[in-house]
């Protein structure tokens, strides 16, 4: 029978943490300690590594608020990741393993959010299968919209009749390293105008996060003349692009340039060969639980509706 052990995360553990993500089956660099702890300040760190022997065989990025453990908070998904030698009924054990460790640190609520699969070729549902299984409840599930770059495109005839349009208004697209034009002349002030919020990562934290992933971390704006008008942040794995952040300013707005930035994306990456463009959820607190409008808005660039399930389990 094989015996697994627990141990939660330290300093320690950076490289054996880091070299596990660089090659387990359904890792992305969000969970790289470099990502995870740009906002350590704001949670109690509470990742998990799970051993056969001595060999590391998987860990669980998460944080702690009281007596409840959540598949972390600070990250867009996360949980179980393992080695891809791993097979499904050695994920219960090691499932079981981290419940009992769990429950022996007097944690009574296990807070489980899994990395969309349209991430994973290879598929990744043990693990909620084996959640359900235990007594674990689909706490909430949102729409994740997201456009399948390998089918034909279905961008709205409509988006494509002002798609090309915009082309002889000589808008510029330009990839960028500073992020600090989009953050402070478009995103920090229509969030501020529109939602009254902020943007989770500040200038600061999305620049130091953008130096230390400078391949998977990508800027995308365009500009009227001189002027910063729209732009799109885009986290990029090796199959994969999601838009962490898209926002345009009035003008941009007039002249649809947000628009004509995602086909040109949506464009460039099918080409390129990426198999999914995500543009997140569109969960809103209003009485429907989203947000007609973007809903609307990204079906029209061709997005497809995909679940992004959150379950809770008491131990």
């Amino acid at each position: 029978m094989t015996i697994y052990t627990v141990k939660k995360y330290t300093e320690t553990d950076y490289n054996i943490w880091n070299d596990f993500i660089a090659q387990a089956k359904n890792a992305t660099f969000l969970f790289h300690r470099d990502f995870m702890e740009y906002h350590k300040d704001r949670f109690e760190d509470y990742s998990l590594l799970v051993f056969e022997d001595k060999k590391l065989v998987a860990v669980l990025p998460a944080n702690r608020k009281g007596i409840s453990v959540y598949s972390h908070q600070g990250l867009t998904y996360g949980g179980l990741v393992y080695s891809s030698k791993i097979k499904a009924e050695r994920v219960e054990s090691i499932l079981d393993t981290i419940l009992f460790f769990l429950k022996q640190n007097t944690i009574e609520t296990f807070f489980y959010k899994p990395i969309p699969g349209f991430y994973l070729l290879w598929g990744n549902s043990e693990t909620d299968f084996f959640l359900t299984k235990k007594g674990a409840i689909l706490e909430r599930k949102e729409m994740n919209l997201a456009l399948n770059l390998i089918a034909p495109l279905h961008i709205s005839k409509s988006k494509l009749k002002h798609f090309r349009r915009i082309e002889n208004l000589h808008l510029e697209i330009i990839e960028e390293n500073n992020l600090y034009h989009f953050w402070e002349k478009v995103l920090e002030p229509r969030l501020l105008e529109k939602h009254n919020t902020k943007p989770v990562h500040t200038k600061e934290e999305i620049t130091k996060l953008k130096n230390s992933f400078p391949q998977n971390i990508r800027q995308f704006s365009v500009y009227f003349g001189d002027t910063i008008i729209a732009g799109i942040t885009i986290f990029e794995i090796e199959n994969t692009v999601k838009s962490q952040y898209g926002a345009t300013t009035v003008k941009g707005e007039e002249l649809r340039a947000l628009d004509y930035l995602f086909i040109t994306l949506i464009e460039k990456y099918k080409r390129e060969g990426k198999y999914f463009f995500d543009m997140g959820i569109v969960g809103d607190n209003n009485e429907k639980g989203y947000n007609s409008g973007l809903l609307k808005q990204k079906e029209e660039l061709g997005c497809s509706v995909y679940n992004q399930d959150f379950y809770k389990i008491t131990i």
